[in-house]
């Protein structure tokens, strides 16, 4: 019986879970507003999108797991963020959907995590999918026993079945189908498959958790880990020569971190060369957004040049303090102004009142993805106003064909400024003197448009990396605004999201009609991630109580 369940769950996986990359169906129109759910008593801006769903959600906690043991029930967990892409289609497409809300109503207790208040929870269930051999992404969707024990689970699930080529992707009914079948019908089978599945992610998640020395450390083991990375030698970031380097790329900036310290010590000149190709080709791609300031989530393909579009304050957080770095082993003009635009940027959009940061801007407007950033020709054009104009800023963003969904543009630039200028017969500080007011405009005219939703929630680990990267900045450029403001935001969290005993909080955050909160105990990476922030302040400064409060 469990080698057939597992048959079941397989073929339920394959045809059921679809990659992050499938094409949602249209958003319906029209769509009436539900009733007020439990989670519109939630802080969390993801739980609250989901507020008026006619899905039964429960938040984390045990009300959802007694219900589920009293009634017999399997519950659904689904969890992501508030600017998670993939997540709002499910949300549009699936759980706004009453007929598909009254099948999980009936049969399963629902429940709704936001993996960035959550991340324990989000660590459990995304290593019990991985243990089952899915990669996995956002949404996570996953079945559970009533005890919490994962039986099996996906990414995005459709809202209906389509015709892929000669196969037949099931939809969300058709799998919440099929899972109440097997649990009426082998519900001993399906028990003990998530006895195996939780055994593997406890091992899984043991093994994180233990590490036993056999031998010396050495500067040896270093290079091999340096060495270890596959460097793409055409637009730098990391991957697979076999895949010749195709797919997405994340900017990873811990990881450039270790190999720019890594070069700079041994003066492996090989290795400092792939570090600058990486931070050049991602400066001049489209994952940094030419206009604003800043960068995206990561790239969806080799170039660098069309990202998701969402912005998190920890990847602009750990950019700034890797650029900054960079420019001091090697000062690049391109590195300080990238982390001048970029903190330009957290300081006008990712700001809040008191200092701190906040966390997020949502990759969709209006449903539609980048829809904010991207352009066409004929808006340019509009915007600008010039013909003269309109081409100067088409020749220095090589503005050609579209490289957006065949109908629109995201900003790049097709080589380094000084190699434009010097196309254009002029110098690059006449390119930028040029380029600066036009900018501006552009800017001014995006600003017209309908915003990206930005998650006010603050939270303490990426604070802390924001704090790390201002630090960083001002240290390197010599820059008192930058630590002042990392100081701030450090001042702020050391007297508002820490107890009288001394432990952190994890949120800050508010309660539609109440006042903002520290609402949970901090986790591990709230710790390290504000200490390395006053370590870093403590470098910028000197001041000793950096130093005492990170101690």
């Amino acid at each position: 019986m469990t080698q057939r369940l597992v048959r079941h769950l397989t073929l339920a996986a394959a045809v059921a879970v679809v990659a992050a990359g499938a094409t949602p169906a249209d958003e319906p129109k029209g769509k009436a507003k539900h009733p007020a759910n439990r989670l519109a008593k939630e802080s969390s801006p993801y739980l609250l999108q989901h507020a008026h769903n006619p899905v039964d959600w429960y938040p984390w906690g045990t009300e959802a797991f007694e219900k589920a043991r009293r009634e017999g029930k399997l519950v659904f967990l689904s969890i992501g963020y508030s600017s998670c892409h993939w997540c709002h289609v499910m949300e549009r497409e699936t759980f706004s959907n009453p007929e598909i809300a009254k099948i999980l109503n009936a049969n399963f207790i629902c429940i709704k995590v936001d993996r960035e208040e959550r991340p324990d929870v989000d660590d459990v269930y995304m290593t019990a999918l991985n243990v089952t051999g899915d990669s996995g992404g956002w949404p996570l969707s996953m079945f559970l026993t009533p005890d919490g024990k994962p039986i099996f689970g996906g990414t995005y699930f459709p809202p209906k079945d389509k015709k892929v080529g000669d196969d037949v992707q099931m939809g969300f009914p058709s799998v919440l189908a099929r899972v109440q079948e097997l649990y009426t019908k082998e519900k001993d089978g399906i028990f003990k498959q998530a006895d195996r599945i939780a055994e593997l992610t406890n091992d899984s998640l043991a093994r994180n958790t233990r590490f036993q020395l056999v031998g010396p450390l050495t500067r040896e083991m270093v290079a091999e880990s340096a060495g270890a990375y596959e460097v793409d030698p055409v637009h730098g970031g990391t991957g697979s020569k076999e895949k010749e380097f195709r797919g997405t790329k994340f900017p990873r900036a811990a990881v450039w971190g270790f190999l720019l310290h890594h070069a700079t010590r041994t003066k492996d000149q090989k290795l400092a060369g792939q570090v600058k190709l990486t931070l050049r080709q991602m400066a001049l791609g489209g994952i940094y957004d030419h206009l604003g300031g800043g960068f995206h989530r990561y790239s969806t393909e080799r170039t660098w040049t069309v990202p998701h579009f969402e912005k998190m304050l920890y990847d602009n957080g750990q950019l700034v303090e890797l650029y900054a770095e960079a420019f001091r082993t090697d000062p690049d003009p391109l590195y300080r102004r990238v982390v001048a635009e970029t903190l330009a940027f957290v300081a006008r959009e990712m700001t809040s009142p008191e200092g701190v940061f906040y966390s997020a801007l949502d990759a969709d407007t209006e449903g539609e993805e980048g829809a904010f950033y991207v352009w066409t020709g004929e808006e340019i054009a509009k915007a600008l106003g010039n013909a003269a104009d309109t081409e100067f800023v088409k020749t220095v963003y090589g503005i050609g064909a579209p490289n957006f969904e065949g109908k629109a543009h995201v900003l790049r630039l097709p080589k380094p400024l000084a190699g434009i200028a010097s196309d254009l017969k002029i110098t690059e500080a006449q390119l930028l003197e040029r380029l600066a007011p036009l900018r501006a405009r552009l800017l001014d005219a995006r600003e017209r448009r309908t915003k990206p939703f930005l998650d006010r929630k603050v939270i303490t680990s990426w604070n802390g990396l924001m704090i790390a990267g201002y630090a960083k900045a001002g240290e390197v450029f010599r820059e008192p605004a930058y630590s002042a403001a990392a100081a701030k935001a450090a001042d702020f969290l050391l007297r508002t999201l820490r107890t009288p005993d001394g432990r952190l909080k994890r949120l800050y955050a508010a309660v539609p009609g109440e006042k903002a909160a520290p609402p949970r105990n901090a986790f591990l990476e709230d710790y390290a991630y504000l200490t390395h922030g006053l370590l870093n302040l403590h470098d910028a400064t000197g001041e000793e109580r950096c130093l005492d409060e990170a101690r």
